[in-house]
């Protein structure tokens, strides 16, 4: 059986494998299953049932809480685009004083951490001015 591409799954693990190595051991990094992929009345059931318990629609990839701050992560392929709940969790995420990154590689990622003061073990890349 042929697996098919993952490019969004396959950046999360790298970058939650990176994370790992780079931040101190204390790091909390979660990531919140917010959604049932399951297309049937079932799947539509699990959903509400998942609403009901607190999941918020849009909620971002991954958290990561380390020494006093709180990041979340949107993960997307290079051609991905946030949805309308995506944008509207960034903009309460970030009305709120939160720190929030749109994530599309390992760079973008390490480049988050050093925007929002986090301090690792790895050297961030440097950024380019866009002209």
């Amino acid at each position: 059986m042929k697996r098919r591409g993952t490019p969004e799954a396959d950046l999360q693990r790298a970058v939650v494998q990176t994370l790992h190595f780079a931040l101190p051991r204390s790091t909390i990094i979660h990531h919140c299953a917010n959604e049932v992929t399951e297309a049937s009345p079932r799947g539509a059931k699990r959903q509400a049932i998942l609403v009901g318990m607190g999941v918020h629609s849009g909620f971002a990839d991954l958290i990561v809480l380390c020494a006093g701050r709180v990041l979340f992560l949107e993960l997307k392929s290079l051609k991905g685009r946030l949805s309308p709940a995506q944008e509207a969790f960034r903009d309460a995420v970030l009305a709120q004083g939160f720190g929030w990154a749109l994530v599309r590689s390992l760079d973008d990622a390490l480049g988050a951490l050093a925007d929002h003061g986090f301090t690792t073990r790895i050297a961030p890349p440097t950024r380019r001015a866009v002209p």
